[in-house]
């Protein structure tokens, strides 16, 4: 039980140091989105390899992952994180870093095809709120930009959504790997971004502020953030670390807000309340022992 709870509060710290990349992401500007995942993985795989390197035999061992859990963590990073700064660079940002935020609500439903869970009313009622969130920052998002130049953006941001939601479930498969192993998936990210960079976009020079923002998210949200979820979703409490998760788009919005890179609009409110009622009632179901019903006392 130990094991799980410290699992668990492991992914809890991966949520929190996530809610920074959205404002790190707007923070790069004009720079293409694969040449900051090539830049931002390359970082992460990099530092992860000197961590390595220090301890020596022990730590190389633990990159002999099987090919599978290493095409997995690969595809699961590079999908996700490619279409989620594509959706930054496409759509407003708060709307978009929303729509994204709906993965831990998909966790928790993609979690019911796993032997054992099963989903709760409370559950499905904040998967329709979370849902009816995603609606409403759409059509909020629409009615206050030009053109229908965003849907993509918003396109993407729900797509990396289910892409990082099918990960996180997918991945409770190799459970016996060790965290390090992400090291190596990192560095193939950083490859297939510089491969992709190299088709499809012209290399722009970042600027000082650009590569100070590019450093922190190749050390923080891209970095160690990964290892912490890794170890989260293969032993924690899955369903509920779907659940907690909602704390990030709040932590999200509030430096975006802050940091002045929107405009707040009356739509981003009432779908962060949504949001919120949705992972609270989520949550509530998920962490109700079976047999006792939500109101029963400890």
């Amino acid at each position: 039980m130990n094991r799980v709870r410290a699992a668990t509060w492991a992914g809890v710290a991966a949520i929190v140091l996530w809610s920074s990349l959205a404002l790190l992401t707007v923070a790069t500007g004009p720079l293409p989105p694969f040449q900051v995942l090539a830049i931002g993985f390359g970082i992460a795989g990099l530092c992860g390899t000197a961590l390595t390197a220090a301890r020596g035999r022990v730590g190389w061992r633990e990159w002999r992952v099987p090919p599978a859990a290493l095409a997995l963590t690969s595809a699961g990073l590079f999908g996700y994180h490619a279409l989620y700064f594509f959706a930054l660079k496409r759509a407003p940002a708060v709307e978009a870093n929303l729509i994204n935020y709906l993965w831990p609500l998909l966790i928790v439903l993609f979690s019911a095809l796993l032997p054992g869970v099963r989903l709760r009313a409370g559950n499905v009622v904040g998967a329709l709120l979370g849902f009816a969130a995603a609606a409403l920052l759409i059509a909020g998002g629409a009615s206050a930009t030009a053109g229908q130049g965003a849907l993509p953006g918003y396109a993407a941001a729900l797509l990396a959504a289910v892409a990082w939601a099918g990960y996180s479930v997918l991945n409770r498969r190799f459970a016996d790997m060790p965290g390090s192993a992400v090291v190596p998936a990192c560095l193939v990210v950083a490859l297939l971004g510089a491969l992709a960079h190299l088709a499809f976009e012209h290399t722009v020079l970042p600027s000082v502020p650009q590569w100070i923002a590019l450093a922190v998210m190749g050390l923080g949200p891209v970095g160690i953030a990964f290892r912490l979820w890794d170890r989260g979703t293969r032993h924690g409490d899955l369903a509920l670390l779907g659940s907690l998760s909602y704390l990030a788009p709040l932590l999200s919005t509030a430096l975006l807000i802050a940091a002045g890179r929107t405009q707040t609009r009356w739509t981003q409110a009432v779908a962060v309340v949504l949001l919120t009622v949705g992972a609270w009632l989520s949550m509530r179901a998920s962490a109700t022992p079976r047999g006792q019903p939500p109101d029963a006392p400890e």
